[in-house]
Parts: structure tokens; sequence; C-alpha cells
């Protein structure tokens, strides 16, 4: 296929060329992809600038999405690409293949800074969904950090570059400058555009932005992150979202408040914090599905209102494919045994092979965890109906997995159905989503509020 770019699209491959270090926060179904190889072929076989290019990209996206797009346009078929995946043995090999570009999941970097040493031979790096490196503790960050003085150019790739806040970018700018622009170290960047907002005697859990910080911030790396949204770019056929509410049979809703009250009042709405938070709305969210797990990982039948309506949703589709975002292992399970008794072609989203099964539109029921299928998989032309059996907190996650469908390319309208139990935890995160507040603090916030009915009784 012939490459016709957009004109943003010339922009951006104009940037990458001209700029050693560049931040492309693109939205979803802009081309990122095909942005960045049309700039990497530029680079080498025209400027002669670049010679080695690793990608380092999420395990799935590493697995197809750049040797897909490579073999998609006419242009880029000049390129070669070597995959450092699978076992230690098959990834020694693949970095010593001869190849233009080679591509990494991002959770073996710190063993590709190990295995090079002071060997390094990529030139350049392009890192895929960049905002998977805003934790500045975490292993890749720090590998990669140390291994930045050696590359002669970086780019990063995201259309969320902070999810959950401005505190995010500090580390994703860093890899591209080295700390030029927001600093050295975090706790500097923190002290000067942030202040400390909930908080106990001795610990902060959040910050906030101080009054004119996320100016000063865009201001300071405008000159290398260009953003853009698709919506400025792009005619998307439409997006609707169809919430569903599952409503509780009188058993279900009595062993429902019950286990909500009892596991809300275990917690002192005074001591709560991140961390206990997070596994009690991960119970809550589990009641909200119909199932739990024990302290053994066993699975703890609640009720099946949830999968009578997910039922009733599939039937009502008429033979129209869905895909399935499920929350938990037991949900998936679940599904699946309710799906066997129907006759449609059900498939867990594995391999690249499910993905082009899916697009052939082979598959009437793809199941995914949103964790594993929010980036890179191009799913638009399997289907236009989302299902979100389980809800969770993360707007990133959220966003990027409905672009599997909403994207260039898509042709007809994309629905996105919730199901969920409103008077349940379901509720808080649909207000939270619908709010774009799907922070620390938003769920803290829903959480005291329960604390404070299940009190009340």
């Amino acid at each position: 296929m012939e490459f016709v770019p957009h004109n943003y699209q010339k922009y951006c491959i104009d940037k990458i060329v001209s700029t050693p270090a560049t931040g492309l926060f693109l939205d979803m179904g802009l081309g990122k992809t095909v942005i960045t190889l049309s700039a990497v072929r530029e680079l080498k076989f025209n400027r002669f600038a670049v010679s080695k290019v690793l990608v380092v990209a999420p395990k799935k996206v590493a697995e197809s999405t750049w040797s897909k797009e490579i073999d998609k346009w006419e242009h880029l078929k000049i390129l070669s690409v070597s995959l450092i995946l699978g076992s230690q043995t098959k990834r020694i090999n693949a970095v010593n293949t001869p190849a233009d570009i080679y591509v990494i999941n991002r959770e073996n970097i710190p063993w590709l800074v190990d295995y090079h040493r002071n060997q390094w031979p990529y030139d350049m790096v392009v890192i895929d969904e960049f905002s998977s490196f805003k934790n500045h503790k975490a292993k890749r960050f720090k590998s990669l950090s140390m291994i930045r003085p050696r590359i002669k150019r970086i780019v990063g790739l995201t259309g969320t570059p902070a999810p959950n806040g401005l505190l995010d970018l500090w580390a994703q700018v860093y890899l591209l400058d080295g700390g030029q622009r927001l600093g050295k170290f975090i706790t500097h960047f923190r002290e000067i555009y942030f202040e400390p907002d909930q908080r106990s005697r001795d610990r902060i859990y959040s910050y906030a932005p101080k009054e004119g910080a996320d100016d000063k911030i865009k201001n300071l790396i405008e000159d290398i992150c260009i953003s853009m949204k698709a919506e400025d770019y792009l005619e998307l056929p439409d997006i609707t979202y169809n919430t569903i509410r599952v409503s509780l049979d009188k058993k279900a809703e009595k062993a429902y408040k019950q286990l909500e009250r009892d596991m809300l009042l275990q917690i002192d709405d005074q001591t709560i914090d991140a961390g206990s938070a997070a596994v009690l709305t991960n119970k809550l969210l589990q009641l909200c599905n119909g199932a739990i797990y024990d302290e053994n990982r066993n699975i703890i039948p609640i009720h099946n209102c949830k999968l009578e309506t997910f039922i009733e949703l599939v039937e009502g589709l008429n033979g129209n494919p869905a895909l399935v975002f499920y929350n938990f292992q037991h949900d998936k399970e679940r599904i699946k045994k309710v799906l066997s008794k129907m006759n449609l072609r059900v498939r867990d989203l594995k391999t690249p092979q499910d993905e082009t099964d899916w697009n052939n539109r082979e598959i009437d029921i793809l199941l995914a965890h949103p964790a594993s299928a929010a980036y890179g998989l191009n799913l638009q032309q399997g289907g236009n109906h989302v299902i979100w059996f389980g809800l969770n907190w993360s707007l990133e996650l959220y966003q990027q997995a409905n672009k599997r469908l909403h994207r260039q390319g898509q042709t007809e309208k994309v629905i996105v159905h919730h199901l969920a139990v409103a008077e349940g935890v379901d509720g808080d995160v649909l207000n939270a989503l619908a709010g774009k507040e799907t922070t620390q603090e938003q769920l803290l916030l829903a959480l005291k509020a329960r604390i404070e009915r299940a009190k009340k009784g």
C-alpha cells in the first residue's frame, strides 16, 4: 500500500528527522507507528544518520504491530526487523541478527542493557507507549537512564503522556533531555510545581499542581514534544456509550450489601491509604461482577446477575461480533462457561493470529484484559461493539482499550457497552470515568463516602 501522509504526519516526520529527542504525544489513531518508521527510513537510507534502531514496546505490540506496519506500506519494506523476544537464547540470537530495527518488550530492557554493557549498539531508540516509563523508580527507567548518554536519537510515543497527572511527565521528559527542562531530580520538579494534597500527619499521599504549573511545564517542553488530538485531524465514526444497569435479585442484593458492609467497616476511614483502597476496591469490583477470590485464590460465587445481563446483551447484538473486556481471571472463566452453551466462535486474545482472525471476521466474541489489549493492537476491522463486563479505575487503560475499535480504518459507529451494578462500586467507577478523574483522590473519596454510608447502616 502506498503511504500518502497527511500534513500533520509530514510535520511529525520532519520533527523526528530534525530533532535528536522528540516526544510524540499523538492521540490514538493518528498513525504514530507509520510516522516513526517513515522517519527511521529517511534517517537511515537517505541521511545515513542512524544505523541500528531499537524499538521498546508492550509485549503484544512488540510481537506483531511494528512488523505488520512495515509489511503494510510499500515505502517501508526496505526496513528489516529482528524481534528480541522469547527465551534468553532466542533474544541473544535476535540481538546478533543483522537488521535495521530491533524490537524488544519493555520488561527486557534491563536485560538488554546488561547484555551489551559498554558496547551499546543502538544509536536511535523509540519507546512505544512512552507513559509506561513514567515511574522513575522502575527498573526499566533506571536501565534506560543509565544508557541514555550513548543514545544519539530518542523518540517517545504515547497518546496519554500524563494519565495520573503532570507528575508523570518528569521521568518521560528526563529520558528525552536528561533533565534539561524539568530538572535532574523529581524531588526538585515536585517542589517547584506541586504542593501536598492528600496527606496524614507524617505521610503525603498525593500532590496537586500549583497555580499556573500546567502552562509553565507545557512551555518548557513544547520545543521537543508534539501534542495532537485525533478529533482535530481525522473524521472518525461516532462513538456511543451505553450503560446497562445490572439489577441484583433480592438474594444477590442481600449478599452483596452484607459483604460490602463487612469489608468497608474493616477499614478506618481516617487511615485509609492508596494501598488499602486498591485492595478494597478490587474486592468490591469482584462482588459487582458476581464472584470473589478467597485468601487461597478459590472462587466464591455470589450471584449471576451480571452474567445474565451479559448474555441478554450478546443475544441482542444479533450476530454482530463484540470485543469483551474482563477485569479478573474468574470473570473470564465464568463468561467462557456461559458462552459455551451458545453457538458462537469465542476466542481469548493471546497471539497475533487472534488479531488477524478477528479482523477477518472469524471470531464472534473476543475476550481481552484491558492491560494486555490497551496498546498498539488494530482491531477496528473486526467489529464495532465493545462490552465492558468488568470496569477498573484506570482512565488510561479504558481510553486505550476503547481505541482498539475506535480508530482510523473503522467504518461503523462504535458502541461501548458498560455492564454496571449502579448501586455498587461500578457506579463510582463510571462516574469517575465520565468525569475523566480516575485518580487516586477520586478512588479514596468514593471509598470514604461508602464507608460513611456503611457506618450509618
